[in-house]
């Protein structure tokens, strides 16, 4: 059995605020634990004691926030950005490096998985 929580299946028995945390792009364990507070839920609550009218104030908290697709897209943007200004950053991605500093000598699969040329 799930709960739906802003157009995401979350298992029933799961503490609240690690299902927001871990199904939920853009909200972490801190977001969500301030999201159970404004909607006022103690720390232990689990998803299947939620009613009706907690579920939407829940997403309407995720709604004010840039969370799932909006957020991918901001950040996809902003890469677009480095690349278009030709800064370092830009650069490195546009390369499929390491953006941050990270050395290529030895580790650099992941860099080369994620930046890729598309």
């Amino acid at each position: 059995m799930v709960v739906h929580v802003f157009g995401k299946a979350i298992k029933h028995n799961q503490l609240v605020h690690l299902g927001l945390a871990g199904n939920i792009f853009g909200v972490g364990p801190h977001v969500a634990k301030t999201i159970c507070a404004k909607v006022g839920l103690y720390p232990q609550m689990r998803m299947n004691q939620l009613n009706e009218s907690q579920i939407m104030s829940i997403n309407k908290e995720l709604s004010e926030m840039q969370v799932e697709h909006q957020l991918k897209l901001k950040i996809h943007n902003d890469i677009q950005l480095k690349k278009k200004i030709k800064s370092y950053a830009g650069q490195r991605h546009a390369d499929g490096y390491p953006v941050r500093g990270q050395g290529t000598r030895s580790n650099a699969r992941t860099a080369k998985k994620l930046n890729s040329r598309r």
